[in-house]
């Protein structure tokens, strides 16, 4: 049977304003409901005003955000005394803006990409998601997680 991505998106997906508060988006992942499958999702879809998809934002662009720029220049964070500083970077972080730190290459795929076509490019570059998008606009998202759980679920 050949699966696409119409027969595995999520069609319920959260989004994010691009000028909201990075605080705003760090409450909704936070408070992120379940899929039917059991994940959670750790991440939003950023529209821009025309309800566009202009990026994403996840825990882990957050998290990459939270650290001090220094650290992405060969600096071994581990030296360093954190004590202090934790609590000025996480009201830095929340301060920004979306757009400030989410990532703009978004990648999709329309309603009719096979199963394995998925897979393969979630695999090559490296991506949890995928955004499905017909006719401009966008009607899903392709999750790995779920994706594993409807090919080995019992």
């Amino acid at each position: 049977m050949q699966l696409f991505a119409r027969d595995l998106m999520s069609e319920k997906f959260d989004t994010i304003h691009m000028e909201a508060p990075v605080e705003k988006a760090i409450k909704r992942i936070f408070n992120a409901k379940n899929r039917p499958t059991g994940h959670k999702t750790v991440s939003l879809m950023v529209v821009n005003d025309s309800c566009s998809l202009v990026g994403t934002i996840s825990m882990f662009y957050i998290l990459y955000h939270l650290r001090p720029s220094y650290l992405n220049y060969g600096i071994d964070g581990s030296e360093l005394s954190w004590q202090v500083e934790l609590d000025g970077f996480i009201k830095d972080v929340k301060e920004k803006k979306v757009e400030d730190i989410m990532n703009p290459n978004v990648l999709s795929i329309p309603p009719d990409e096979p199963l394995m076509a998925i897979v393969d490019r979630m695999i090559k570059d490296r991506l949890r998601r995928l955004s499905v998008v017909d006719n401009s606009k966008l009607v899903g998202v392709v999750y790995m997680s779920d994706i594993f759980y409807h090919l080995f679920k019992e």
